[in-house]
């Protein structure tokens, strides 16, 4: 039988047993009744002194006596009634759970079939583009073996295919006061690691040295940057220290900084702070960028400079930004384990994998 008429039965039996409290209910107020009025008929004919009233009392007792003793029996009745319904319910919830435990079963079973079948389909479809690409690699490489203006023809189409979409990297670096800072080593560095990278030509790399706080919108705005680094000094206070038009220090607040990117170029994906207490300015920046990283306390020369290298690298071998970032903190702990804790990176929710990857092949 299905589901629906267990579950009827134990309705039924739920009904049948509320009916069957309510009528011993009501047959114990009767016999609670006749009990009653047979004491009240005995305690009149103790009473009594009238021997006629005394005999009328007694009758009465004994004929409400028996009502009670109906009634009691009425109830026994109604009790094993209930006891066998209960039986019943008993037994038909059983059936009811079973049945539910068999439909659920074959439910997991199509589901787990139904997965299985996707798999093997995803598995041929893999395959079958696996073959796909297999031929025209063949098609390629019999062009290849034509004469020179196809064999350069089907070159320019393989160059094409692979050459990544290029990004442009701001470096904006500051350093006024005497606590001077290796900012040219880091430069070179990330230099060098990105002409070492597999899509070198994917990145501009474009440094601002002795910057103050008019030329981040201006260098913004002509170069339409993916990635802003800022590399200096940061405060306790979440102020980025550039330098104002004499080369003293200028403190910007995490609010001007955050606002100087909100109102920036929309090609800004990811805002880089390689300057102490930058946390703050970093987490702010998501309402407006895609990611950003700050350091939680200072950091020394020589971790900034192989935390940042190690991360555009990873960048310009087409990583996502949180694979590089893992990478970059990496070499940070085999540098020096007791500052791999100091970068922070923070995402805008709900992106994945490929909307975080900054350099990827184009598709012709």
């Amino acid at each position: 039988m299905s589901i629906e008429t267990y579950r009827k039965q134990v309705t039924t039996c739920q009904q049948n047993i509320a009916k069957l409290q309510s009528d011993k209910g009501k047959v114990a107020v009767k016999a609670a009744a006749a009990s009653k009025k047979k004491q009240d008929a005995l305690t009149a004919a103790r009473r009594s002194t009238s021997a006629s009233i005394i005999n009328l009392r007694e009758r009465e007792a004994e004929r409400h006596a028996s009502d009670q003793s109906k009634a009691q029996v009425d109830m026994a009745k109604l009790d094993s009634k209930i006891a066998d319904e209960h039986k019943k319910l008993a037994a038909a919830q059983h059936k009811f759970d079973q049945e539910v435990a068999r439909e659920q079963k074959k439910h997991d079973e199509v589901k787990k079939k139904r997965e299985a079948d996707l798999k093997k389909q995803q598995t041929e479809q893999k395959r079958a583009e696996q073959a796909q690409e297999r031929r025209m690699r063949e098609i390629g490489a019999g062009l290849a073996r034509h004469e020179g203006l196809h064999a350069e023809t089907a070159s320019q189409i393989k160059m094409l295919k692979a050459l990544p979409e290029q990004i442009t990297v701001l470096f904006m670096a500051s350093d006024p006061g005497t606590n001077k800072l290796a900012l040219d080593e880091e430069a070179r560095s990330i230099g060098e690691k990105l002409r070492a990278s597999e899509h070198r030509d994917a990145v501009n790399f474009q440094t601002r040295w002795a910057v103050r706080p008019m030329d981040i919108l201006q260098a913004i705005n002509e170069l339409k940057p993916t990635v802003v680094h800022f590399s200096g000094h940061g405060t306790s206070a979440d102020a980025l220290v550039l330098q104002d038009d004499s080369g003293r220090p200028e403190h910007v607040s995490k609010e001007g900084i955050v606002s100087a990117i909100a109102f920036g170029s929309e090609s800004v994906k990811l805002v880089f702070f390689n300057t102490c207490f930058s946390f703050n300015q970093a987490q702010s920046c998501i309402e407006n960028v895609d990611a950003a990283i700050g350091m939680r306390r200072e950091i020394g020369d020589d971790g900034a400079r192989v935390f940042s290298s190690q991360f555009y690298s990873g960048i310009g071998f087409g990583h996502s930004i949180p694979k590089a970032f893992a990478q970059a903190r990496s070499a940070l702990m085999m540098e020096d384990l007791s500052q791999a804790d100091i970068p922070e990176l923070h995402l805008k929710e709900g992106l994945s994998e490929e909307e975080l990857t900054l350099v990827r092949p184009r598709r012709v």
